[in-house]
């Protein structure tokens, strides 16, 4: 199963999710990887493997479909192991900045896909972490993913950002990926003590969008997990954000 976490508004903890899904992935047997699209690295750093290995970053990926190699990297060779069991990573690299404008142009855009495709035999799981935009790596994981997870922050700049971006993703399904569905928003940072968070999900729900029934709270957990570089099920598996993120699991697990 290949899932990307995406939205086009930033702050909305795509990567702490990307994570931390993964992790409780891994934690719980299954074998997983993690994609970094993000050119800020954050999934990468947050596992501590940003310097592990030279050329096997995500870039180093896509570099070699417009260069030239006498023998092609396969896709397996680019996956690092974490120092967490099950959890691998395909690291991000900023120079998927300098790569974009070219990738663009030689029509590159499905080779995500092809690599992916090639993975699926070896991960029961594939995350994709994404940057808050829609641009050519983004596209090239909506079009590689079986499913996308959308978070918010309930806040009505995020509502009005959903109406654009389930149309965009309509379109995708209909010119590049029929199988992709949009498998839930999740309400990231909820505050459960304030009116507004509520009353946007609320709405959100009565207009059809498929809000996951799992709100996840605001808490300095999450901060101090960044800190130590160590996912919520490692760092503090009994923590109500922790056990939050494990019912979210088991949620996308009966889909």
């Amino acid at each position: 199963m290949i899932r990307v976490l995406f939205n086009k508004k930033g702050g909305v903890g795509k990567s702490s999710l990307t994570v931390n899904l993964a992790a409780i992935a891994a934690h719980q047997g299954y074998s997983t990887l993690i994609i970094d699209l993000d050119t800020q690295c954050n999934s990468t750093s947050y596992l501590n493997v940003s310097d592990k290995q030279p050329d096997s970053s995500i870039a180093d990926l896509f570099e070699q479909s417009i260069t030239f190699h006498l023998r092609r990297r396969p896709a397996s060779e680019f996956c690092q192991q974490t120092q967490f069991a099950n959890l691998s990573i395909i690291p991000g690299s900023p120079r998927l900045a300098e790569l974009e404008s070219e990738l663009d142009s030689r029509h590159k855009i499905y080779k995500l896909r092809e690599a992916l495709e090639s993975l699926k035999e070896d991960y029961q799981y594939i995350f994709i972490d994404t940057a808050p935009a829609l641009n050519f790596y983004s596209m090239s994981a909506l079009i590689a993913a079986d499913r996308c997870l959308i978070p918010i922050d309930c806040d009505d700049f995020a509502r009005q950002g959903l109406y654009s971006l389930q149309q965009k993703l309509a379109e995708i399904r209909e010119d590049h990926n029929e199988k992709l569905e949009i498998e839930g928003i999740i309400a990231n940072q909820f505050m459960s003590n304030a009116n507004l968070p509520k009353q946007i999900i609320d709405e959100l729900i009565k207009e059809g969008f498929p809000v996951l029934p799992e709100y996840l709270s605001q808490s300095v957990k999450m901060r101090e997990s960044h800190q130590v570089k160590q996912p919520l099920i490692s760092m503090a598996p009994k923590h109500k954000l922790t056990q939050s993120m494990v019912r979210l699991f088991k949620l996308l697990e009966q889909e």
